[in-house]
């Protein structure tokens, strides 16, 4: 007969995962910032002008999740 030693073999480990929003928000918002800047400096207006939106967007929604998450 097999011994466990004291370890359940077949027990499974469920761990809570905290709620978690926008891990990437903020990193993607500055990729758009970037982008935004080098669009500008060559001179694309409506690619700077774009990138700039999203990324402005991509902050609003990462401060927002953020302040859920932290209220939850």
């Amino acid at each position: 007969m097999l011994e466990s030693h004291g370890v359940l073999d077949s027990a499974v480990s469920i761990q809570a995962v905290p709620l978690q929003f926008g891990g990437n928000f903020l990193e993607l918002a500055v990729l758009f910032l970037i982008l935004a800047v080098v669009a500008a400096v060559l001179g694309a207006r409506g690619v700077a002008g774009l990138s700039m939106d999203i990324a402005k967007w991509l902050v609003i929604i990462f401060v927002i999740l953020a302040i859920v998450t932290f209220i939850l």
